[in-house]
């Protein structure tokens, strides 16, 4: 299957309220993933590796971090004259101010969809973190002669966490026909969740919009998925593959220490299939003599004379002399004095915890400390 004719779209800030501690200062998709990687990395490298030559990144607010990361899209193989990389700034709404879905996000953008040669598109948000092949995805849609197919993964529903209420399910047929939507439903058990992915006929999707925009509608998954799935042949894709879905704070905590396991590593980051990020010119990490690094992900620029277990550290994170980290994500830049004790804490950018200063908490309520925060002992 050759993506020459296919359109990219991400919506980077789609599910920001989702993790609002740390989309207060960024997009869903600038949020830091794994040590080095951020969200949108992602559906990028997704479609860069399957060819798509065109990619559309849908902004709101916060983006500055976003637009600083992705830059002309090089990484990506993206900086060329004809397609490449697109930022596509937020929009004034007639009636509701900023976007508040994905049909008014479209609404927006509708322009640059028009004067695309494309004869699909491909739509992707930020809040999974998987290597899947578009080509594979646009084959099925081809052969199901479908006006929409969505990809999802089978999971098995706990109760925990909000992630049934965060999600989309759908019940498919033999031939994969999409048979009923569930938008948000309380749910136990095993159950098709939606990962925000879909193909789409271009000009399909221009009517859509269109149409739907023009009674009110915001919702996608709602008024087209869910309401008017017997007037669109809507089909499902069953993604096989590894991903984690970013529903809440648990939820990112767990996606960070699910890296700590080397097999689920190999899985997410496959050599022929790699998830592309930008690449920073930093010194590789510093161990000092007494220090001590157990099962940790450790990024380049770190420099570590203390304890670290069990957790995920970003670029340029500093652990002095005696100091004890076990179960966290510190992000980039963050500095642990010396003798300080940090449990199941995750940092945001460029936080100071104070000489001999102890924060501890628990792997299902996690401690959450802000950009830029200094704390120093009582």
């Amino acid at each position: 299957m050759i993506c020459n004719n296919v359109l990219g779209i991400i919506f980077a800030n789609m599910h920001d309220e989702s993790v609002s501690e740390l989309t207060k200062v960024r997009t869903m998709g600038s949020i830091l993933f794994g040590g080095r990687y951020r969200l949108i990395d992602f559906p990028l490298s997704n479609m860069a590796n399957s060819g798509i030559p065109e990619v559309g990144v849908i902004t709101k607010s916060n983006y500055q971090s976003l637009l600083d990361h992705i830059g002309s899209g090089r990484e990506w193989d993206l900086s060329t004259k004809n397609g490449g990389l697109h930022l596509l700034p937020p929009f004034s709404h007639n009636n509701s101010g900023l976007y508040r879905g994905r049909i008014e996000a479209l609404e927006g953008v509708l322009p640059f969809v028009q004067n695309s040669d494309a004869e699909y598109v491909v739509m992707a948000d930020c809040d999974v973190a998987t290597t899947i092949d578009f080509k594979s995805v646009i084959s099925e849609h081809v052969k199901n002669n479908a006006d929409i197919t969505v990809v999802y993964a089978k999971h098995n529903f706990t109760g925990e966490g909000i992630g049934s209420r965060a999600s989309t399910i759908l019940e498919v047929n033999d031939s994969k026909r999409v048979t009923s939507v569930m938008v948000k439903p309380d749910i136990l058990g095993e159950a098709n969740r939606s990962l925000n992915m879909f193909v789409i006929d271009r000009k399909r999707l221009e009517k859509i919009v269109n149409r739907f925009s023009a009674e009110g509608y915001a919702s996608f998954d709602k008024q087209v998925l869910q309401q008017n799935k017997a007037n669109y042949k809507i089909y499902g894709y069953e993604h096989k593959g590894y991903y984690v879905k970013i529903e809440d704070m648990m939820s990112y905590y767990n996606a960070n220490m699910d890296l700590l396991d080397i097999e689920n590593k190999r899985r997410l980051f496959k050599n022929t299939s790699p998830i592309y990020t930008k690449v920073k010119d930093s010194g590789p990490a510093m161990y000092k003599s007494g220090s001590s690094v157990k099962n940790s992900l450790v990024a380049d620029g770190c420099v570590i004379e203390g304890t670290v277990e069990n957790s995920v550290l970003f670029r340029g994170v500093h652990v002095a002399k005696n100091a004890v980290v076990r179960n966290c994500i510190l992000m980039q830049n963050t500095v642990i004095d010396e003798g300080a004790e940090l449990y199941a804490v995750i940092t945001d950018k460029r936080v100071t915890v104070g000489k001999d200063k102890l924060l501890t908490a628990s792997k299902k309520n996690t401690l959450f400390i802000k950009k830029n925060q200094q704390l120093e002992n009582d």
